[in-house]
C-alpha cells in the first residue's frame, strides 16, 4: 500500500507503492474498457445506459450546448423523476420491498415500503396541488432527516415543480438568502428536530426568516417534536391537516428531459450563494449509473449514505439514485455520537447494512473513540465502504479499511461536487475494482475527461500540484446557475479557457491516479461542506459592533478546515472575551452552527489591495506560517503585522493554558 502525506505543496515525488485489492475482489480493467466505449461511441453508449430510466417519450438527440456553454442532455425525451423512483416499482415486484428504514435520534423507527412511500408522496402531491403549486413553481424545503423530506421532494417533482432543499442547520439569514435565490412560492418545514440530544426549533428560524422572503405565500409544517409553535393564520398549515382528505393518486406529469428537478445553492466566492440547476433526464441517468458503477448496488443490498439530504450527497444518493434503482436505504435523523459513539455501528448491525457511505470527518471523529465501540458490534454484513466530501487521510483510511471493513471491503473514495450532480472520480466496484491507494480517488469515470493543469490550461507533469479540470460536459453536470447563465460561463468555463473549472487542487501520480489537495479559491471546506468566505463575512458585518471582517480557513485535525474570523470594530467598541462570544453566537444564530469559528481575532486593519480587495491569501499565510509571496499590491504592510501580532497573542495564551494544565 501507499500512504500519502497529510498535505502536499508544490510538486511531490511519490514513493514506490504496493497497491492493494481487498480480499475476495479481483483487479479488473473493465472500467477502462467501458470508458473507451463511451469515448468511441457516445451516442450508442448513452442510448444503452439511459435504459436505467423509464421514459414516457424517448430522446432524439444526445446533447446540445448553447452560447453560455450550458449543455443539455437527452433532447426530446420526456419522463418524471417521481414516477421513476416509485410508480415503476409499485407496478412491479418491488411494491412490498422496503424503501427506507428510518430511525430517529430518540430510537423511534419507521419502515416505509415502496407502496407506502408511493401512497404518502401521492397524498402530499395532492396537498401541494390544492395549495396552488404548479409546473415550474419553486418549493423550499427546510426539514430535518425525517421521511417527510424525501416525500416532499418526490411530491414536488411529481407535479413538475422545482424543489430547493435548505440544510436544517442553517440560520435565518442563510435560509432567507436561499429562499430568495429561487423566489420560492411555498415552504415546507417542521416544528423542530432532534440533534445531539437537543431540540432544534426550526419553526422559530422560519418565522425569523420569512419577513425577508416576499415570494413565500404558504408554509406547511410537519409536527416532529410536538412543542408549541406559533402558526400564522392564512399562511401556515400543519402537514397532517393539509393531507387529511388528500387523493391517493396524482398522475405524474411528463416533463422535458431538460426540465429542472431542483435548485441547490452552493457557496462560492461572492457574498450570496449561487443556485446550481439540475435537470431531470441527464441528472437521473448519471446518478443511477454512477451508483451502480461505483458501489455495485444489488437488489438485496441495504444501502446507507449517512449524509444530510440538505446537501447534494443526500439528493443524489439517499433520494434519487437509490429509489430509482429500487434499493433499500437506511435513513438516520441524529448525531453519530448520540447516545454513544457506537450509534452508527449499532444501526449497521441492526439493519444488516451492506454498503456504507460516509465522510472522512465522521471517520476521524469515530476513530478518536478507539477500537472498542465498533468491535462491540457484528459488522460482517458490510461488503463495500465509501467516503465523500473531502480527501481522506491515510490514518483514517487504514482504520476504516482494517477495523470496519476487515480488509475485505473496498473503500470507494469519491470525488464530486454540488455542481457535478454525482460521482466523477472514484474506484468502480461495479466494473471490477482497481487497486486502491489510501487517499486517492483513483480514476475518472466514463465520460469524465480530467486533467491537472496550470493557470493557463497546460497539462502538468505527473506528481505536480495544479488545478483539477474536466474537458467536456457530462449528463450529471448542472444546467447552469439559476437565472444567471453568464455567471455560469464565466465562473466555470472561462476561468481556465477550454476546461471546466472546479476550484480544487490535485495532482496525478505515475499510474494516472488522482489525488485531491483542497480548495484553490476563497471557499472553506468544513467537514466536507463548502462555505463561502464572503457569505460569512457578510454575516459578521451584520453584527452592530463589526466594521469590517475577513474569514479564512486553517487546518483542523477533525473537520479538515475550520473558519477563522478577523474583525475590526466600529469606533467606540472595545475588544473583549464577552464580545467574542457575542459575535460567535450571532454567527451561529444567523448563519448556522456550521459557520462557528475556531477563533475570533480583533485587529485594527485588515490587509487589502490598493483597490480595496481583501487579501485573504496573506491572512491565511500568516496564520498557517507559510510564505507571504507577492505583496506588491498590498495597501498597508502594517495590516499584515497587525494580523500576525493578534495571532501570536492567541498562541501565547494557548501555550500558557497548556502549561498551567
Amino acid at each position: 500500500m501507499i500512504f500519502m502525506p497529510e498535505h502536499h505543496v508544490g510538486s511531490a515525488v511519490l514513493p514506490t507503492e504496493e497497491r492493494t485489492v481487498p480480499r475476495g475482489w479481483t483487479a479488473s480493467k473493465k472500467m477502462l474498457d467501458v470508458a473507451e466505449w463511451e469515448r468511441r461511441d457516445p451516442e450508442g453508449f448513452w442510448r444503452e445506459h439511459s435504459k436505467l430510466v423509464d421514459w414516457f417519450k424517448p430522446w432524439k438527440r444526445l446533447n446540445e450546448t448553447d452560447e453560455s456553454l450550458i449543455t443539455r442532455w437527452f433532447i426530446g425525451g420526456e419522463l418524471n423523476a417521481s414516477y421513476n423512483c416509485l410508480d415503476r416499482h409499485v407496478n412491479g415486484s418491488r411494491k412490498n420491498k422496503v424503501a427506507y428504514f428510518w430511525e430517529g435520534e430518540r430510537a423511534e423507527t419507521r419502515t416505509l415500503t415502496y407502496r407506502q412511500l408511493y401512497r404518502e408522496v401521492n397524498r402530499f402531491a395532492d396537498a401541494l396541488r390544492r395549495l396552488g403549486l404548479n409546473k415550474g413553481d419553486r418549493v423550499a424545503v427546510y426539514l430535518p432527516m425525517i421521511p417527510e423530506l424525501p416525500i416532499t421532494m418526490l411530491s414536488a417533482v411529481r407535479l413538475g415543480a422545482i424543489h430547493l432543499v435548505v440544510f436544517s442547520g442553517f440560520g435565518a439569514s442563510a435560509l432567507a438568502d436561499r429562499i430568495n435565490l429561487a423566489e420560492a412560492k411555498l415552504l415546507v418545514t417542521a416544528d423542530g428536530a432532534y440533534r445531539g440530544g437537543k431540540r432544534l426549533d426550526l419553526k422559530e428560524v422560519v418565522d425569523e426568516a420569512l419577513p425577508l422572503c416576499p415570494s413565500v405565500e404558504q408554509v406547511v409544517v410537519v409536527k416532529r417534536t410536538g412543542h408549541d409553535v406559533p402558526m400564522k393564520p392564512g399562511r401556515d398549515i400543519w402537514w397532517h391537516e393539509a393531507t387529511v382528505d388528500a387523493e391517493t393518486y396524482v398522475e405524474p406529469l411528463p416533463v422535458e428531459s431538460t426540465h429542472p428537478t431542483y435548485i441547490l445553492p452552493t457557496s462560492g466566492t461572492t457574498g450570496k450563494p449561487k443556485g446550481s440547476v439540475h435537470s431531470t433526464g441527464g441528472y437521473l441517468v448519471w446518478v443511477c449509473n454512477t451508483l451502480k458503477w461505483c458501489f455495485d448496488v444489488k437488489d438485496e443490498d441495504i444501502w446507507w449514505c449517512t449524509a444530510d439530504i440538505g446537501w447534494v450527497t443526500g439528493h443524489s444518493y439517499i433520494v434519487y439514485a437509490p429509489l430509482a434503482l429500487g434499493v433499500t436505504s437506511v435513513m438516520y435523523e441524529g448525531h453519530p455520537l448520540t447516545p454513544a459513539p457506537d450509534r452508527w455501528w449499532s444501526i449497521v448491525e441492526k439493519y444488516g447494512v451492506t454498503v456504507f457511505y460516509t465522510t472522512p470527518t465522521a471517520i476521524r471523529m469515530l476513530l478518536k473513540f478507539g477500537d472498542g465501540w465498533p468491535t462491540c458490534h457484528n459488522l460482517s454484513s458490510l461488503r463495500i465502504l465509501g467516503t465523500v466530501g473531502e480527501p481522506i487521510n491515510p490514518e483514517a483510511w487504514r482504520w476504516y479499511y482494517k477495523l470496519i471493513g476487515k480488509e475485505r471491503c473496498p473503500i470507494i473514495d469519491t470525488w464530486w461536487q454540488t455542481e457535478t450532480g454525482g460521482f466523477c472520480v472514484a474506484p468502480t466496484a461495479g466494473l471490477g475494482i482497481v487497486p486502491l491507494k489510501p487517499g486517492s480517488a483513483t480514476y475518472p469515470l466514463p465520460r469524465i475527461k480530467a486533467e491537472v493543469v496550470d493557470e493557463k490550461g497546460n497539462p502538468l507533469p505527473k506528481g505536480e500540484k495544479g488545478f483539477f479540470v474536466i474537458k467536456e460536459a457530462w449528463p450529471g453536470l448542472m444546467q447552469g446557475l439559476w437565472k444567471d447563465p453568464e455567471r455560469y460561463r464565466q465562473l466555470y468555463w472561462e476561468r481556465i479557457p477550454g476546461w471546466y473549472y472546479v476550484g480544487d487542487y490535485a495532482m496525478k501520480d505515475e499510474d494516472g491516479y488522482f489525488w485531491f489537495l483542497g480548495r484553490a479559491d476563497d471557499v472553506l471546506k468544513v467537514a466536507g461542506h463548502r462555505i463561502g468566505t464572503m457569505e460569512l463575512e457578510n454575516t459578521l458585518i451584520m453584527h452592530p459592533t463589526v466594521a469590517e471582517s475577513c474569514v479564512v480557513a486553517r487546518p483542523h485535525d477533525l473537520k479538515g478546515e475550520e473558519p477563522v474570523f478577523f474583525v475590526t470594530l466600529k469606533q467606540g467598541c472595545e475588544p473583549s472575551e464577552d464580545l467574542k462570544r457575542e459575535i460567535v453566537n450571532h454567527v451561529r444564530r444567523t448563519y448556522g452552527p456550521i459557520g462557528t469559528p475556531g477563533e475570533v481575532f480583533f485587529v485594527s486593519k485588515i490587509p487589502k489591495t490598493r483597490s480595496g480587495k481583501i487579501m485573504r491569501r496573506l491572512v491565511r499565510a500568516t496564520i498557517t506560517e507559510a510564505s507571504l509571496g507577492d505583496v506588491s499590491t498590498l495597501e498597508d504592510e502594517a495590516a499584515v503585522e497587525d494580523v500576525r501580532r493578534a495571532y501570536e497573542e492567541i498562541k501565547k495564551t494557548i501555550g500558557k493554558q497548556a502549561t498551567s494544565a
